[in-house]
């Protein structure tokens, strides 16, 4: 072990010590075992050797506000071992380690300093399950932003546009809907204290349909399962296009066929609104309209004919006599 020296009598393997919120430190020091035996040894706090507060020392005397962190050991071997563990910011100051001798104390100074533990790369997660497929559907998802390692860390969601970056909040959370997502975005988190910062990876959005209420979105995050809304966007698409597949379908009658024309788009359309949160009563009443809408359509078209031809067969007649 490699000792630094302050004074011959009193040496210590370190004299600055730099530790993180939460974490410890160990000294050993080593003393001239025929001299000091049986002295008393101690741990105190103080910018100056002269008045410096004890915390603990080797004959049992220790400050409450330290007894279940601090320890100080003499091995009676000639070594001397102190141990502060749970450190706080506030411990930061200048220690000192002495060895108590009539007229003037042997002391070395140990400083330290405690600072936030540095935040690592956070991580992005959902709190509601995308592979569900709710942003096929409008609704609205919660992103959570979250480091592993860090203290007093501070969070904040950024958008970026044409490559610039704007601060949208200061939260660990980030809430997408309809209102938010009217074109496609990326989005990242920025995680930090007072020592370091970080960014998560970038959460892009694609816009399917804008919309302030019924939009459809997908959201991708590294490592989260990747989804799309086919099935939901090729359904509001039947729903909202306009007539283009017209089929003539031959109904015959008594004395000619007539021609109906149907829109399978249309009976397509049904058969998916009926299972999409329109109610069905609805959509029966809807066709039961149409159907006998149709079969009207028919008779007329039907006595109409049978009109005209039972005008043209007395005109017939008429012209015979």
């Amino acid at each position: 072990m490699n000792f630094l020296s302050t004074s011959l009598q009193l040496q210590c393997d370190k004299t600055e010590i730099r530790a993180h919120i939460g974490g410890e430190f160990i000294i050993v020091c080593k003393f001239d075992l025929k001299k000091f035996l049986f002295s008393k040894k101690y741990w105190c706090r103080g910018a100056s050797r002269n008045n410096c507060d004890i915390l603990r020392d080797t004959d049992g005397f220790v400050n409450t506000k330290y007894r279940n962190r601090l320890s100080i050991f003499d091995t009676r071997s000639g070594g001397l071992v102190v141990k502060v563990t749970n450190l706080q910011i506030e411990d930061s100051d200048v220690y000192w380690i002495g060895i108590d001798k009539m007229y003037a104390d042997i002391m070395t100074s140990i400083k330290v300093t405690v600072t936030q533990v540095p935040v690592s790369k956070p991580n992005l997660w959902p709190l509601t399950p995308l592979k569900e497929g709710p942003t096929c559907w409008g609704k609205q998802v919660t992103i959570r932003c979250g480091c592993t390692e860090g203290t007093d860390v501070l969070y904040a969601w950024y958008q970026h546009v044409h490559h610039k970056s704007f601060l949208l909040l200061s939260s660990s959370d980030l809430s997408l809907h309809c209102g938010v997502v009217m074109e496609d975005s990326e989005y990242y988190c920025s995680a930090s204290n007072s020592i370091s910062s970080e960014q998560s990876d970038i959460l892009s959005v694609q816009v399917l349909m804008p919309d302030n209420s019924s939009c459809i979105y997908v959201v991708n995050i590294q490592g989260q399962p990747v989804y799309d809304c086919a099935g939901r966007l090729s359904t509001t698409m039947a729903e909202t296009s306009p007539t283009t597949c017209i089929e003539t379908t031959k109904i015959p009658s008594g004395t000619s066929e007539q021609c109906l024309l149907l829109n399978k788009t249309t009976l397509h359309a049904f058969f998916n609104r009926a299972w999409t949160g329109v109610p069905l009563w609805y959509e029966l009443l809807r066709w039961g309209s149409f159907t006998l809408l149709l079969i009207y359509l028919c008779i007329f078209i039907t006595c109409t004919q049978t009109s005209h031809e039972k005008h043209d067969r007395s005109r017939k007649r008429f012209n015979v006599r």
